[in-house]
């Protein structure tokens, strides 16, 4: 019993760690836009971030229970079970941030579960259904309909603000922008939070400290919300300067555009209980902000490797999560020996990580960015059909030099004139 007791303990450390490298890694997700824009200082934006995280996480328990209660058979789940989808779970999030990718860290959990089910009890664990409708299609969904209600809001604000004053609207979008920052931070706990909630009273199930069916108790909750806000004031700075400056250039009208959407597509999926990726939500609403404004450009470059990232999240972290799983299966030293090996790792990531330092003082500066990628087709194509941002016209006709005419050698010269 006290060796069971020692398993669980380690199961809730370990899971309120990984929420808290799900609050630096998607830090990104509601105040890269605001950060890139200039609308809030890196710091005073992560802080305000943390809080409203903190508060999201007491909103709603829909998600969690997704989790608890849904994806997978909670009969016959033991905590070295839960304890080894953890470790796929925060070796891919700490992998993917190395190298500055916005990936879905609620899809590293839900392939890290998948995984570790399957390993110990057969692929009968999962329940496919649930799979399918609250995990896989809102995967798909969200990106596309974040990304067509940016592109779309983009556009409308900046046909809406055509005649209006440039700097009082460009003042009154960052406002808005600030707002709806804050907007998404609380939709990130509401949603993000759930998911360690949901992890943390499934192994209490499991190790028959909760009866089956129960909603997190408020400890859960508590720690759940402090772990993430922890993690995201710190900052994950590598994915922000990617998801700010890396993926498209924003004015704040489209950054006010990009937030609202996105926080209203996660809000939304929270109430519904759909395990969804605020990463693919936020991405989406980025690049069609992106294709909002006339002249802007997505760096499909960096879209690609974050697809890809995206695709390889489900079967990588269930793939590290089934080799944990089996060596836990040898017994407290087998379990012993995958808590030394994700602590190694996770180290040996972080002395990496510190040969190019990127933090708060330089998470805008345009040369650690590759902003000169030149348009592609499908930009050009876009941008082809934008209405023009206001004030671009005046801008342009301002900038533009008349056209050279030749002198009519008929005419007068200066000199006969005097």
């Amino acid at each position: 019993m006290e060796s069971f007791s020692l398993i669980l303990a380690i199961v809730v450390v370990t899971a309120l760690a990984f929420d808290f490298t799900n609050g630096f890694h998607d830090t990104a997700n509601a105040m890269a836009t605001t950060i890139s824009t200039g609308a809030l200082k890196p710091k005073v934006a992560v802080a305000m971030s943390a809080v409203l995280n903190l508060v999201g996480a007491f909103l709603s328990v829909e998600v969690a229970n997704t989790i608890s209660k849904g994806l997978v058979d909670e009969t016959g789940i033991r905590p070295e079970v839960i304890f080894a989808a953890l470790v796929g779970a925060i070796l891919w999030n700490l992998l993917t941030w190395l190298v500055g990718l916005p990936s879905s860290s609620s899809h590293a959990l839900m392939g890290g579960l998948i995984g570790a089910a399957v390993a110990s009890a057969g692929i009968g664990a999962v329940n496919g259904d649930v799979l399918v409708t609250k995990v896989l299609l809102p995967a798909v969904a969200a990106p596309i309909v974040a990304g067509v209600a940016a592109m779309l809001a983009s556009r409308m604000t900046y046909s809406l603000g055509r005649k209006a004053d440039g700097k009082a609207a460009a003042k009154g979008y960052r406002a808005g922008q600030i707002a709806s920052a804050g907007l998404v931070s609380l939709a990130h706990g509401t949603n993000d939070a759930q998911k360690t909630m949901g992890i943390i009273t499934l192994a209490l199930i499991a190790g028959g400290s909760l009866a089956p069916d129960s909603d997190p108790p408020v400890w859960v909750i508590l720690g759940a919300g402090l772990a993430i806000a922890l993690g995201t004031y710190l900052g994950g700075w590598r994915i922000i300067r990617t998801m700010g400056k890396g993926l498209t250039d924003l004015q704040p009208q489209q950054g006010f555009a990009a937030q609202t959407s996105a926080a209203t597509v996660i809000l939304a999926s929270s109430h519904l209980g759909f395990s969804l990726s605020t990463t693919h939500s936020v991405s989406g609403a980025v690049m069609g902000a992106g294709l909002g404004r006339k002249g802007g450009v997505v760096r499909w470059s960096t879209a690609t490797r974050m697809f890809v990232a995206w695709g390889l999240t489900l079967p990588a972290a269930a793939l590290v999560a089934a080799l944990a799983e089996w060596v836990c299966r040898l017994g407290d030293w087998g379990t012993a020996l995958v808590a030394v090996f994700l602590v190694a790792s996770s180290f040996a990531i972080w002395r990496i990580s510190r040969r190019e330092i990127v933090d708060h003082t330089n998470v805008v500066d345009d040369d650690t960015v590759g902003a000169a990628e030149p348009a592609g087709v499908v930009t050009t194509a876009m941008a082809a059909v934008s209405p023009p941002p206001a004030g671009v016209t005046e801008d342009l006709a301002a900038t533009v030099p008349a056209p050279a005419t030749t002198p009519d050698p008929k005419a007068p010269s200066a000199a006969t004139t005097v």
